[in-house]
């Protein structure tokens, strides 16, 4: 006779009744009489449970009683059709196998609702629950959909470091990646640390971003894009803020500003639609547990065209707009997530695709126009979240953006690789960067960057 195998409860419930099955997974609950048991199970391939019928009389009570909330089972049983409501088929046990008992005294998921809070203070057991099990496996899909979006369109996927010794945004935030001895570390005669013994021979951190490198790829390769873990060590305690998170970069050449904000749109709504044809049950747990709108603002993403708007004509809008803002708005200042959402939710109603920002704001690497005073970057800006996405046409004149790293005072040494892009045949190129966690913040509706990540990293929070 043919040996059964272990089905997916994602796929027992698709199944056609009348056949003998095998589960596995853990029970989230348990309920019934003395005469019949009802087992909510769970694998985590589906926000579905399947039910599994206990007949009371046919199993060894003492065994029954350590079938708790979080314990691990094998049933084998017949899935019949289910006469209850909410599911189509349940399983008729026949055996089970208790692989793990979870004590009810000290497990800590229970019946009963948990906060957010509450749960990431066990980040290892949240994945079990509902709502973590429908982010994660939405993340999955996400990062799925990222690759097949850029391998079907014919871009490479480059690898860039993750220690690196020169730092992209000028942002200064970095973590130190180094061997020497902190107690005691060698010294230069004027006191100064001597990196030249360090295990790079210099001082090196842990990557902000693959943006220059993602060029030097494009400047061979054509189209790039990068897909990896960045840090950036910000002591920012906020809901959207991590140290350590993901990042995809594309990088073009040959594509000016235009080309990078229809890439851009085009990117976003394709991983949008991605979501809503392949997440649906999660998402509609999502819906209607955390955001009842979230369904709507998803397929509004997707059929709408994204507004094209200026820095100086976004700063009159904010300006004329009465609005008391917590950070006043005024030609130069950079935008805060207050700004950016009152354009997109509350003016314009869609998402916004703002350009020409001041160079003074904006990272040393962008494209000057011609007015000398803005630079040809690029931000989408997205309900609820504000900025999603961040973008520029890079300057591509050695003679320009030379002088612009002189003008912000940087170390040019640590750079000359990167000039080297520009001295040897230089081409009008572009690019932009996409916080994979906050993609995920607006694709399932919650409200705290730190429950889209298995394992958030943020001030004083390394566990695990």
């Amino acid at each position: 006779m043919e040996e059964i195998k272990r089905t997916k409860v994602k796929e027992l419930l698709k199944s056609t009744p009348g056949q003998d099955v095998i589960a596995k997974g853990w029970v989230r609950t348990r309920r019934g009489n003395k005469n019949v048991s009802f087992i909510a199970l769970n694998d985590g391939s589906t926000i579905n449970n399947i039910q599994i019928v206990v007949d009371m009389a046919s199993f060894d009570e003492e065994k029954l009683k350590k079938i708790t909330t979080g314990a691990c089972l094998c049933v084998k049983g017949r899935l019949t059709e289910s006469l209850g409501s909410g599911q189509a088929v349940e399983i008729q046990a026949q055996e089970i196998t208790i692989y793990g008992e979870a004590d009810p005294a000290s497990y800590p998921l229970q019946k009963k609702g948990h906060t957010l809070e509450f749960l990431r203070s066990i980040a290892h057991l949240r994945p079990r629950t509902n709502t973590f099990g429908a982010v994660l496996r939405i993340r999955h899909a996400m990062a799925f959909a990222i690759h097949k979006y850029f391998n079907d369109k014919g871009f490479v996927y480059l690898h860039t470091p993750l220690i690196t010794a020169s730092d992209c945004e000028g942002a200064g935030e970095m973590f130190q990646v180094t061997t020497l001895d902190l107690n005691n570390p060698p010294r230069k005669e004027d006191g100064s640390i001597d990196y030249s013994q360090d295990f790079f021979g210099k001082q090196t951190s842990l990557t902000v971003s693959g943006q220059l490198e993602g060029e030097l790829g494009a400047m061979a390769l054509g189209e790039i894009y990068t897909f990896g873990p960045t840090f950036r060590a910000e002591n920012s305690n906020t809901p959207r803020h991590l140290a350590e998170f993901w990042m995809i970069e594309p990088e073009m050449a040959f594509y000016e500003i235009e080309d990078n904000m229809e890439l851009a749109e085009d990117f976003i709504k394709y991983l949008v639609k991605y979501a809503l044809d392949n997440c649906m049950d999660d998402l509609q747990f999502l819906n209607d547990m955390f955001d009842k709108e979230l369904l709507a603002r998803l397929k509004s993403v997707v059929n709408t065209e994204f507004v094209r708007l200026t820095y100086t004509e976004g700063i009159r809008i904010l300006e004329n707009s009465g609005e008391k803002f917590e950070f006043p708005v005024s030609w130069g200042v950079d935008l805060q997530s207050e700004h950016e959402r009152y354009l997109v939710e509350k003016h314009f109603g869609r998402p916004v695709i703002m350009t020409d920002y001041p160079k003074e704001i904006k990272a040393f690497y962008m494209k000057l126009n011609e007015d000398g005073k803005t630079v040809r970057g690029m931000d989408v800006l997205f309900p609820k979240i504000g900025e999603i996405i961040g973008g520029s046409e890079r300057e591509s004149s050695l003679e320009k953006l030379e002088a612009r790293i002189k003008e912000l005072g940087m170390r040019r040494d640590t750079l000359e690789w990167y000039l080297d892009t520009r001295r040897f045949g230089s081409a009008p190129h572009s690019g932009f960067g996409l916080g994979f966690e906050r993609l995920l913040l607006f694709v399932t509706g919650m409200g705290n960057i730190r429950d889209v990540i298995p394992f958030p990293r943020t001030p004083k929070n390394a566990e695990y």
